[in-house]
């Protein structure tokens, strides 16, 4: 992460204290989405999808470092499964079809993963929102 990433990483931090309940909720949900059984890749792409549809240029600059630091995914069409899957629940509010679920699961992903997958795009979404509210982003 470069020194101007770093230092609009702190100052977007600094925004969210003005809400100690906002930033610690913030915290503790990616905290919990960093635990889930999704890979590193996959949880970075959610995050991802999220950033670049809510227009957090701070997030999206942060995350595709993270994606670049974790290295090539080892298998990318298992990452687009998850890209595709994510902008599905953004797109129909959570009411994927049948035929979404199955080419998710058909990738290797599980229904655990899904709702991972849910949890994911509520905390970002709650991160994103946030940053743009307060201009950080």
């Amino acid at each position: 992460m470069s020194v101007d990433l770093s230092a609009r990483t702190a100052h977007a931090v600094a925004l969210l204290k003005e809400s100690p309940e906002t930033l610690d909720g913030f915290l503790k949900l990616s905290r919990i989405f960093e635990s889930t059984t999704l890979d590193a890749h996959s949880r970075e792409a959610v995050i991802l999808i999220v950033a670049a549809r809510n227009q957090c240029h701070l997030c999206v600059d942060m995350h595709e470092a993270k994606m670049a630091a974790l290295g090539p995914a080892p298998e990318p069409e298992r990452l687009d499964a998850v890209r595709a899957f994510t902008l599905q629940v953004l797109a129909t509010s959570g009411a994927v079809g049948d035929e979404d679920l199955a080419a998710f699961e058909k990738a290797g992903y599980t229904r655990r993963n899904a709702l991972e997958v849910v949890l994911g795009i509520g905390a970002y979404t709650l991160s994103t929102f946030a940053n743009r509210l307060t201009r950080a982003s």
